[in-house]
């Protein structure tokens, strides 16, 4: 087998693993949901109690 073509074939066997130990983590935001009395702070990441004024 001609090294260029071995080249390629290794490249294609490889390619699909290395797509899937990826995963599908290009985004990563989940719905974040709050206890009564608090919300979500984008900034922090964390739940704050709500102000109320």
């Amino acid at each position: 087998m001609p090294l260029k073509t071995l080249f390629f074939a290794v490249i294609l066997a490889v390619a699909p693993g290395l797509a899937l130990a990826e995963g599908c983590s290009h985004d990563n935001r989940q719905a974040m949901s709050c206890a009564d009395g608090y919300d979500y702070d984008h900034t922090t990441g964390v739940c704050v109690v709500t102000q109320t004024s």
